[in-house]
């Protein structure tokens, strides 16, 4: 049996598909009226072992966030589930217009610090002095209380020896794409 392409088309797409992936796209990525929006960056930060680095996040449009509370995390790292009492540790805590340092995971310890003038204009910008190999992953950018449908961002950060930016060559622990 042939199914008549203009047949098929009416009983299964009422209209083109690519009018529906068009339509679509707007929809997941235009925010409501009023909405404020957590932004992170669709590119990993690459740095070399001892660099410091800046893992962009921050709130579109512009929003004061100085009285809120700001979470950035490894979302990759799991509590070990052999210790009842682990509680979920953060890379840096932001909390009543301060920095939480007993709810740090002990790695990060005077490591990271946020952009504390540039938060009034929604800057969330998450400063990593030192970076090393163990630091890289995806970090999460979190405000809870935000009043939006999209609250965290993910960056992604990857720390090698030697990176070699024209063919994504990652000597260390990275795989080499072509």
């Amino acid at each position: 049996m042939c199914v008549n392409k203009s047949h098929f088309e009416d009983s299964f797409f009422p209209f083109p598909l690519w009018t529906l992936i068009l339509c679509s796209a707007f929809i997941v990525r235009t925010p409501v009226q009023g909405e404020v929006l957590v932004i992170g960056s669709n590119l990993p930060i690459i740095a070399a072992p001892g660099d410091d680095v800046i893992l962009p996040c921050h709130l579109e449009p512009m929003f004061d966030v100085q009285g809120m509370t700001v979470e950035w995390s490894k979302p990759d790292l799991k509590p070990d589930p052999s210790d009842r009492l682990s509680r979920v540790e953060y890379v840096h805590l932001y909390r009543d217009r301060k920095e939480v340092p007993d709810m740090k995971m002990a790695s990060y310890f005077r490591r990271t610090e946020l952009f504390m003038d540039d938060m009034k204009h929604g800057n969330i910008s998450l400063k990593i002095l030192n970076v090393s190999e163990e630091d890289n992953g995806r970090y999460r950018c979190f405000i809870p209380k935000l009043q939006s449908r999209v609250k965290p961002a993910v960056v992604e950060l990857l720390v090698g020896e030697k990176i070699c930016f024209g063919t994504f060559l990652f000597s260390t622990h990275f795989q080499t794409f072509m």
